[in-house]
């Protein structure tokens, strides 16, 4: 894409890209027609649902967690439906079995306490128990639902036998962009404790946290550990990738608005790390931006921070072939997973703009966020 594109655009704006995301999606059918998984869009990593109608043909349904995102996938995406929580409201359980294909107790208690309301809603309704192996490697504490005393699943200790004549399935959830190595050795764990229950199960939910898409991710081995565990337990095996449907599929665009020096040189952009891109303080990691290196790579270099006031809205340190001036485009890489779904108006700041960059090249804008946006979230 050409420069003036990317300046024709509002400012802050996310672009997706409708190639990258169907590239992404075409890898993902690859998996399952080897391997016969089903796969599900988690909603909690993307929920551009005005794409979904890209993304429709590829995918089984939606996984959803809780009745919001439930009634997404019901009225935009429009298959299967399957909705976990970590502790469901009564009020609630009757609107989310009435939509749900599949509905996951996080434990027994609350298996007990709602499951047959909700299979009376709806009989079709397929039931499960979120387990918890004991067992990740994910790379950051924060992220790791099977860590020491992760509220996330049941364990062994805790797993309730009187549950197994109204179970279809069990789900497990224990991965954080990782390969399928680190799959391997879930599922070690997950049959080390779990094993003997899953001959009376139809389906067992592998969670998300596969990271398909990205280069050098090794997708036969991810195909190899499915086949096998469908054959040895004749069940049917669902994943539920988030980032890997919307990994590298687009950027967020913004604005140098202004440049001040305090010990170093600071641009001061129209976006917020805190507001816009929180996992770049919660991870944390470093969002890359195009033509940019690492502090003193390049001849120029500069603190990028967010248009908040705090202290710590700051993208980090980049470098830079030219100075930067006034009104320059500042495009981060790969902002479209967690991103969209985890951004704030704190501050009141404006929330970016959505636009998509078709197939055929032409750009239409989805959104358009005002101080309307920012007014009806509060009274």
């Amino acid at each position: 894409m050409k420069d003036e594109t990317y300046n024709a655009l509002p400012s802050p704006c996310w672009l997706l890209e409708e190639k990258k995301l169907i590239k992404n999606l075409e890898t993902i059918e690859y998996v399952k027609e080897r391997s016969g998984a089903k796969v599900l869009l988690a909603l909690k990593g993307y929920a551009l649902w005005k794409s979904f109608d890209t993304i429709r043909p590829f995918l089984e349904g939606c996984c959803a967690s809780g009745l919001y995102e439930a009634k997404l996938a019901a009225e935009e995406f429009g298959r299967e439906v399957h909705t976990y929580s970590p502790a469901y409201k009564a009020e609630e359980i009757e609107a989310i079995a009435s939509i749900s294909h599949h509905m996951v107790f996080n434990t027994p208690s609350q298996f007990h306490r709602y499951a047959q309301k909700a299979k009376a809603t709806n009989s079709n309704l397929s039931l499960g128990l979120r387990v918890n192996p004991e067992y990740s490697a994910s790379p950051k504490e924060i992220y790791n639902p099977c860590g020491l005393y992760s509220r996330l699943g049941t364990t062994l200790e805790n797993f309730d036998e009187s549950l197994l004549g109204h179970l279809d399935g069990l789900h497990f959830h224990a991965l954080c962009e990782q390969d399928s190595s680190a799959l391997e050795a879930v599922l070690k764990n997950f049959e080390a404790k779990f094993g003997r229950y899953i001959p009376q199960m139809k389906w067992v939910n592998f969670g998300g946290g596969h990271h398909i898409t990205k280069k050098g991710y090794d997708v036969e081995k991810l195909i190899t550990l499915i086949k096998k565990f469908k054959s040895k337990y004749d069940v049917d095996v669902y994943l539920e990738p988030g980032e890997a449907i919307g990994w590298e599929t687009g950027v967020l665009v913004a604005t140098v608005l202004d440049i001040v020096h305090n010990g170093i040189d600071i641009a001061i952009l129209d976006t917020s790390a805190e507001a816009h891109m929180p996992d770049t303080i919660i991870m944390p990691y470093r969002a890359e931006v195009r033509g940019a290196g690492e502090a003193g790579e390049k001849p120029y270099t500069y603190r990028l921070g967010g248009n908040t006031c705090l202290a710590g809205d700051i993208m980090g340190d980049y470098s830079f072939d030219t100075p930067l001036k006034i009104g320059d485009r500042i495009i981060f890489e790969d902002q479209i997973h967690y991103t969209m779904v985890k951004a704030t108006t704190f501050n009141g700041i404006k929330l970016p703009d959505i636009a998509v960059e078709r197939s055929d090249g032409t750009i239409e804008i989805l959104k358009k966020f005002g101080y309307e946006d920012f007014k009806n979230r509060l009274s």
